[in-house]
């Protein structure tokens, strides 16, 4: 069994912000500004939700992929846009813990544990509303049009989501249908905003559009795969809490390939609420025996190559390398 320590995951991720350290500080100072409210509860939630912390990985995308265009300037207007792409993926996050009954997210007690499912419910959508105010600073259609469509996106994965709750007879298809709504077209928007703002030709912008959606994809392989090897830690929430919540992601559909009567005691899991009658480390052995893990592994390995091939287009520069380098990130978190 693989357990990994916090070091592991986060030095990877360092190591390709320093090459915007500072705009990133620009960000959490932008997000901190524009989450403070004359309206006591929501300022102190802003400003809850802000120091919580993450990688900032969406933000980043954005700021590289406009450099990765244009060269380093430093615009109002980037900071804006990566700090709304942060505003936008913290509201779905206050949004998904309601849903799963998640009681911490970072290392922290999540919001609609410490403050009540409606407190939550209105401080998501308070964020996403924020956000599109921001938004409509640049009176750029383009730009609206892609925010418009990733949040019904997002929106109509968590709603299919749950209509697959619990059940063990879903598809890849259906998984990686998910896990594009949910994940990867916020990923692909991030770097597409990015592009845009740099004065990016039509296929540049799709270049990075289509590196964003690659990427995204093995973002979240590789984090289905930490849900079943990490600890608590790492993951700054409860290892294993998928299948609890009755999610079943692409390791254990590959496993259910190769051994349906193992569907009986996922059920159980999911129908517990827990792991006393099936242990986590019944599940992650029959992963490891069945190759599902090393299979899911090669998928995130494969749509991370896909993304780098996207970003020939670019001139060369050290952020088109720093782009690179994010893909190999993504799957060095789940070694």
């Amino acid at each position: 069994m693989f357990i990994f320590k916090r070091k592991d995951v986060l030095a990877p991720a360092q190591r390709f912000f320093s090459v915007i350290q500072e705009e990133l500080g620009l960000v959490e100072a932008e997000f901190e500004r524009r989450a403070a409210s004359n309206i006591q509860v929501i300022d102190y939630l802003g400003d809850y939700l802000r120091a919580s912390g993450g990688k900032r990985v969406r933000p980043a995308l954005c700021i590289i992929s406009n450099y990765a265009v244009a060269g380093r300037k430093i615009q109002d207007n980037l900071i804006r846009m990566a700090t709304v792409m942060e505003m936008l993926h913290t509201a779905t996050l206050v949004h998904d813990d309601i849903i799963d009954n998640a009681e911490t997210r970072r290392n922290r007690p999540s919001v609609n544990a410490s403050f009540g499912n409606q407190t939550a419910v209105l401080m998501g959508d308070w964020l996403y509303m924020s956000a599109f105010e921001i938004s409509l600073q640049e009176r750029n259609l383009e730009i609206l049009d892609i925010l418009t469509k990733i949040t019904r996106k997002m929106t109509e994965g968590e709603i299919i989501q749950l209509t697959m709750i619990g059940r063990t007879d879903i598809t890849e298809e259906d998984y990686f249908d998910i896990l594009r709504r949910k994940t990867a077209y916020l990923f692909s928007a991030c770097c597409e905003i990015g592009a845009i703002l740099a004065g990016a030709d039509s296929s540049m912008k799709r270049a990075l559009r289509e590196y964003g959606m690659n990427l995204g994809i093995a973002f979240q392989l590789a984090d289905d795969l930490l849900d079943f090897t990490a600890d608590d830690k790492v993951l700054g929430k409860a290892a294993g809490a998928d299948l609890i919540e009755g999610k079943i992601t692409l390791p254990l559909i590959l496993l259910l390939k190769k051994k349906p009567n193992f569907a009986e005691l996922l059920e159980c899991v999911m129908y517990d609420g827990n792991y006393q009658q099936v242990s986590r480390e019944k599940i992650l052995d029959e992963l490891e025996k069945s190759g599902a893990l090393e299979e899911t592994k090669k998928r995130a390995y494969d749509f991370a190559e896909e993304a780098k091939k996207m970003l020939a287009l670019l001139p060369v520069s050290e952020y088109r390398s720093t782009l690179e380098a994010i893909c190999s990130y993504m799957i060095e978190r789940a070694k």
